[in-house]
């Protein structure tokens, strides 16, 4: 168990739009996602942060926390298809 990196100062939409990104790496890895899937939720998630450096601060955090790659779900993804890591 760990706990998802997060900014308190995000509204509870923004928190769980990233939540909802968050969960959506870890279906990929667990029992797999469709790649629109994904990519509805991350589009949604990089709305949320304000830049690139803030988007790589999250995603480091979230692979130190659970070991699983935002970024390599993300090259996955634009490949299309189903996805399963």
């Amino acid at each position: 168990m760990y706990d998802y990196p997060l900014d308190y100062d995000w509204s509870t939409d923004e928190i769980l739009i990233v939540i909802n990104l968050y969960n959506a790496v870890e279906k990929a890895y667990e029992e797999g996602i469709e790649a629109n899937e994904f990519m509805d939720a991350y589009n949604a998630y990089r709305e949320v942060l304000n830049s690139k450096a803030e988007e790589k601060k999250y995603e480091r955090e979230f692979k130190d926390a659970s070991s699983y790659s935002i970024f390599a779900v993300y090259k996955e993804a634009l490949k299309g298809g189903f996805i399963k890591l």
